[in-house]
């Protein structure tokens, strides 16, 4: 299948590791034009350029943009929990929720509007955002993040219908059990608040949550969000907005 995105320049939020560097190096090597920004390089050589900045800056985020002549696609990968075991919820305190809304959320938000401008005038192209199965759940195992993404999802789909008119298409992709450092940062948080008797090391935590939630029993990997990513920037998905596409090995519908 040929995706006909040779040359087209592509913004990735979030560029540096995990998800958001696999989606760069999808689109790179399907011979697009990819720019990255992050608050930190890449932990190695990347073949494509880094702008550093933070997605609580919209004031950073417009002057990324600005340096975009035309722009085809953007993707905001970007996310953090609170760092904390959240069940129940009141074991996290209000201001435990703050950056993770700003980050997780209200980041996404700022790049909507800092790329809206190019992305109307080209009156063609496509936003995609990460957000998660925590936000399709009520999950509570850090429920900042957990609401921070299901507003995410209520928000892919507002800027879908307020973009369609421009052919600017807006969708979500929604990962369930990847090895990725906020992944880990999940498992450290649960067994902190464990006594040392019962806690499990990360490789034997994570096998035993995938043989709960995930019917197809296995991890999800970062190549597949790219691929995902890269098939929904295409022709071949003019038709798909507005819509949060899970990689999940199952978890959701088996919830």
């Amino acid at each position: 299948m040929h995706l006909h995105l040779t040359g087209q320049p592509i913004a990735v939020i979030g560029s540096s590791n995990g998800i958001g560097r696999a989606i760069a190096e999808g689109f790179l090597a399907e011979g697009c034009h990819v720019r990255g920004f992050d608050r930190a390089l890449p932990g190695t050589a990347a073949a494509f350029e880094t702008t550093l900045g933070d997605v609580t800056s919209f004031e950073e985020l417009k002057a990324f943009a600005a340096t975009f002549p035309a722009i085809s696609h953007v993707v905001f990968t970007v996310g953090v929990g609170s760092g904390k075991f959240g069940f129940p919820f009141w074991n996290l305190a209000p201001s435990d929720w703050a950056r993770v809304l700003d980050i997780n959320l209200i980041g996404a938000v700022n790049v909507a509007h800092a790329f809206a401008p190019g992305l109307i005038a080209r009156g063609a192209g496509s936003y995609l955002v990460l957000t998660s199965v925590a936000g399709q759940m009520g999950s509570q195992t850090d429920p900042p993040y957990s609401a921070a993404k299901a507003g995410l999802i209520n928000f892919m789909q507002c800027a879908a219908k307020d973009f369609a008119p421009h052919n600017v298409r807006v969708n979500a992709l929604a990962p369930g059990m990847v090895q990725t450092a906020l992944n880990e940062s999940v498992w450290a948080a649960g067994q902190a608040n464990l006594p040392a008797s019962s806690r499990q090391p990360y490789t034997d935590w994570a096998a035993e949550k995938i043989r709960k939630i995930s019917p197809l029993g296995r991890w999800q990997t970062p190549p597949e969000f790219a691929a995902m990513a890269v098939f929904l920037a295409s022709d071949h998905a003019k038709n798909i907005t507005g819509q949060t596409l899970n990689i999940d090995g199952g978890q959701i519908m088996h919830s």
